[in-house]
């Protein structure tokens, strides 16, 4: 019975173990809405929409340009822009260190991009926000370069868009934030007074000053499906009049139905609806 006790050679694996591991990690997403995992190539193909329930997830601004631009092609302006951190603000994150980090992390100087392209052919200036920076908030980068491309589109005689997702005004820079509620606006009257078209898109989510100011403004003010749109959030208003607030306050449907919106679009109609709304507002 030796051959019962001879030691037998291990199978030899031309892999490493670890290399065997089917690797998944961040290949599959769950719906924050209907709760079902959804196979992340499909969602972006799906422009970050649930193919189950519909539901839109978040896009960064490249993207939102992406979906709206001919080609996914435009000319930027003002990129160079960047925040001169005016009060040296210390509070409880350096406001000096949020701002490099979130230039580092995302490849952009403040939380707007300014295109020049075409939208179904037709010349565009298109301004959209990023979220990811320090929650989109419009500190007075934003509220320049915002009011840059209302003069570029003035300048140019072609209609605006703006895509809006911020959390509202940059409290880091003080009233130097909220001084861009008056000046945004005040553009926007001259290119009012310019008959050239304003579409604002708010996207989840729209809130505090932008909403206050430009998001506001638009000739037609249209959203996304499920986007959370309000001045202050749905929580500091229950704490604050100490109400139950009604089921989908401060949701785009919502406001559609109170009448603060023209139109819920979703987002695989939204380059063509915007289209022509231009080919209608300057008919």
């Amino acid at each position: 019975m030796a051959w019962f006790k001879r030691e037998k050679k291990p199978i030899e694996q031309s892999t490493p173990p670890d290399e065997r591991r089917v690797k998944t990690e961040g290949l599959w997403i769950k719906c924050e809405e209907c709760r079902a995992i959804v196979w992340k190539k499909d969602l972006e193909e799906n422009w970050q929409v649930c193919p189950k329930c519909q539901h839109h997830f978040r896009l960064g601004a490249t993207q939102r340009l992406e979906l709206l631009l001919d080609e996914g092609k435009w000319k930027e302006h003002d990129a160079g822009l960047s925040s001169s951190d005016p009060l040296k603000f210390t509070g409880p994150k350096v406001y000096a260190l949020q701002l490099r980090d979130a230039q580092r992390k995302l490849g952009m100087k403040d939380a707007v991009i300014t295109a020049e392209g075409t939208l179904n052919g037709r010349a565009v200036i298109c301004s959209s926000m990023e979220f990811a920076f320090i929650g989109g908030s419009m500190g007075a980068v934003v509220g320049e370069k915002v009011t840059r491309a209302i003069e570029l589109a003035i300048a140019k005689k072609t209609p605006l868009v703006v895509v809006s997702a911020s959390a509202g005004a940059r409290m880091m820079e003080g009233t130097v934030s909220l001084m861009q509620l008056a000046k945004v606006s005040a553009a926007l009257a001259h290119l009012d007074e310019a008959k050239l078209p304003f579409i604002s898109v708010l996207t989840d989510p729209t809130t505090g000053g932008v909403t206050a100011s430009y998001a506001m403004l638009g000739d037609l003010n249209i959203a996304e499906p499920g986007a959370l749109i309000g001045f202050a959030g749905p929580r500091v208003i229950e704490q604050t009049i100490r109400q139950k607030l009604p089921e989908g306050f401060q949701r785009s449907e919502f406001l559609l139905q109170h009448g603060f919106l023209d139109a819920v679009v979703h987002r695989k109609d939204l380059k063509t609806y915007i289209a022509n709304a231009f080919d209608l507002l300057l008919a």
